[in-house]
């Protein structure tokens, strides 16, 4: 199976702004770290909100495939 590799912002070039261009390697970490399903900590509440959802959509998936009768 192949999969494309997401193509980030720091891929399509310079914004000048070493503030801005920082910002967006930090939110392709966390992005990346979602993906792979990794804990991803701090403090910010956009970030928890965000692992908490991939975790709950991974239960609910995990969850759906357990009760789901073959035919």
């Amino acid at each position: 199976m192949t999969t494309k590799r997401r193509r980030t912002a720091r891929h399509l070039g310079s914004y000048g702004d070493a503030d801005v261009e920082g910002e967006v390697m930090r939110t392709d970490a966390v992005l990346d770290a979602l993906a792979r399903r990794e804990p991803v900590g701090g403090t910010d509440a956009a970030i928890r909100l965000l692992g908490a959802l991939v975790a709950d959509v991974d239960g609910q998936w995990l969850s759906s495939v357990s009760i789901t009768p073959s035919t």
